[in-house]
C-alpha cells in the first residue's frame, strides 16, 4: 500500500490549506486513518483520526479548527485546515490501519506546511 501526501505549502496566520492523502488501493479496509505531524525538535503527534465508520479525534490544539473526512469512493483521506497559526508549523503525515499494536502500519511520505507572515 502505498500513500501520497498533498497539499501542503506556505499560509498566512489565519490562513486554510487542505492536505490530502491518496492510498494505491482501497482504503475501505483501513480501520483507522488519521494524520499526524512533527515540527522541528519536537516528537511526532497525532493531529486527526477518522475510523471506518466515520468516528473522529482530534487533537485538542486543533479541536474547532481542522476537519478530517475520507472519501472512501476516491481512496482519500483529507484533513481541510482553518485558522492555521504559526504553531501548525510541521510536517504533515497520513497513516493508515491500526495493527493489533496499537501502531498504524502504512505511512505516507510527508508533506511541508508553514504558517508563517
Amino acid at each position: 500500500v502505498q500513500l501520497q501526501a498533498s497539499g501542503g505549502g506556505l499560509v498566512q496566520p489565519g490562513g486554510s490549506l487542505r492536505l490530502s492523502c491518496a492510498a494505491s488501493e482501497s482504503i475501505i479496509r483501513f480501520n483507522v486513518m488519521g494524520w499526524y505531524r512533527q515540527a522541528p525538535g519536537k516528537q511526532r503527534e497525532l493531529v486527526a483520526s477518522i475510523t471506518r465508520g466515520g468516528s473522529t479525534n482530534y487533537a485538542d490544539s486543533v479541536k474547532g479548527r481542522f476537519t478530517i473526512s475520507r472519501e472512501n469512493a476516491r481512496n482519500t483521506l483529507s484533513l481541510q485546515m482553518s485558522n492555521l497559526k504559526t504553531e501548525d508549523t510541521a510536517v504533515y503525515y497520513c497513516a493508515a490501519d491500526v495493527a493489533r499494536s496499537g501502531k498504524y502500519t502504512y505511512w505516507g511520505q510527508g508533506t511541508q506546511v508553514t504558517v508563517s507572515s
